[in-house]
């Protein structure tokens, strides 16, 4: 149990923690989980909870959460801070959990922010996790399968806590308005149209909802019991949106890979879109430009050599004037890359040849491409037969390029996409001449 001091008693608490709901009845969102008859919902009620990971992004509920189960099982709740506590603070603890084991108690550690902790850190709880010791809820808004250990992680249930909808946060700002915990005991004149910007403004996260209610309700005008809150008010609390992104976490590489696809899809509005997000929220231009530049060979390639041209340009435009002004730079390489003649067949030919060369490192260069710069290489052959294209009217010789053990393996399959099908029909052509050569040779 944590308690509180005579001066922490004095301070008030934010409206956010006044209306923390106590009871599954009062939690708002994740009906997924929690509805009646949800697998989430009958293990809480009958009391057969389980080590588990809530993943989902900030204000979601999931410490709340974990609070209602502490409040509805008959084991011993311990809250603990994986910001604050190293492992000498775990080692107390587990052996707290085991003392209360030998007397038939359960211990449920409850850990925020879980994917803080290091290995050394989570190792720790796995022992006591295995034999029962405790209950493990660990809550985290980082994707568990990177950021939790995998022993650990397999003896946990992971419950995905998604972002709360415009309807439930309405739902809770109501509420806070008409709570005496909240502001039930004032008359707060607010229309709304007014909440439900609020609503909307918080992005799926309750406690920016109730503290962005909070603030508005705060800075409205007062007339005795009744506060008004007027439009500038609301226009003045609300003028800044913080974007949902990590810049080294999984929001990261799910925005990069919606840009990535939505270009390969030839959707330039939505990859504006995906542009837009990473580049508001901070993202370092330099690094979607490394992207786009790769797309322009993975998914464009010989199709529109332009492409890489247009990459290229743009990543230097974006390293010699940075942002805000080299956005409209990407802008330009990310629709016209949209726009482009689709064609992986670069991408395809690079990831079959590496697979060949991996399995086959030892292959010997063939002896008539090799270079004999001495004249002992000249006595074994390094050279002999070599074919000097252009001393050939085609350009062209049927000399064997590839290993022994890889001759005649076709790496390159141009799609005929765009500029490509002149590379599909010159291909065809440096093959018929070569099947010809070898028929004659016959």
């Amino acid at each position: 149990m944590e308690q509180m001091t005579l001066f922490e008693s004095q301070v008030p608490q934010p409206l956010a923690a006044r209306l923390r709901p106590q009871s599954l009845d009062a939690y708002v969102g994740q009906r997924h989980l929690l509805a009646p008859g949800k697998v989430l919902r009958r293990l809480i009620e009958s009391d057969q909870v389980s080590s588990m990971v809530f993943w989902g992004p900030p204000g979601v509920g999931k410490t709340t959460l974990a609070r209602i189960i502490a409040n509805h099982t008959k084991a011993a709740f311990i809250n603990f801070s994986a910001v604050t506590s190293g492992i000498k603070e775990i080692r107390s603890v587990m052996e707290q959990a085991e003392q209360n084991r030998r007397y038939g108690e359960k211990t449920i550690v409850f850990v925020d922010e879980i994917h803080r902790f290091n290995k050394a850190q989570q190792d720790a709880f796995l022992p006591f996790v295995e034999k029962g010791s405790i209950i493990l809820i660990g809550a985290t808004t980082e994707n568990p399968s990177f950021e939790i250990n995998g022993a650990l992680l397999s003896r946990c249930k992971v419950f995905v806590l998604q972002a709360l909808g415009t309807d439930d946060l309405t739902q809770l700002l109501q509420r806070a308005l008409k709570d005496p915990l909240g502001f039930g005991n004032v008359n707060v004149v607010m229309p709304s149209h007014m909440i439900q910007a609020i609503a909307k403004f918080a992005n799926g996260d309750a406690r920016t909802a109730l503290s962005t209610l909070e603030m508005v309700v705060l800075n409205g005008d007062p007339c005795g019991s009744t506060i008004t809150v007027s439009e500038e008010t609301l226009a003045q609390c609300t003028s800044k949106k913080s974007l949902l992104y990590d810049k080294k976490g999984e929001e990261h590489y799910n925005l990069i890979s919606a840009l990535h696809k939505s270009m390969r899809n030839s959707d330039p509005d939505a990859a504006v879109y995906w542009l837009a997000r990473m580049l508001e929220a901070g993202e370092d231009p330099l690094y979607v430009a490394r992207r786009v530049a790769r797309f322009a060979s993975e998914d464009v390639g010989l199709a529109d050599p332009q492409a890489l041209q247009v990459a290229v340009a743009a990543f230097q435009a974006c390293h010699l004037i940075g942002m805000p002004e080299c956005s409209v730079h990407l802008t330009q390489a990310v629709v016209y890359l949209s726009l482009a003649p689709k064609s992986n067949a670069l991408y395809t030919a690079y990831e079959q040849a590496k697979k060949d060369a991996l399995e086959q490192l030892s292959e010997p260069v063939p002896l008539v491409i090799r270079n004999a710069p001495t004249k002992l290489m000249e006595e074994l052959s390094y050279g002999k037969g070599y074919q000097y294209a252009h001393d050939t009217k085609e350009k062209l010789t049927d000399m064997q390029c590839l290993p022994d053990s890889l001759a005649g393996r076709v790496y390159y399959v141009p799609t005929g996409q765009g500029e490509e099908a002149g590379a599909l029909k010159r291909l065809e052509e440096i093959r018929a001449f070569r099947k010809r050569a070898e028929g004659f040779c016959e």
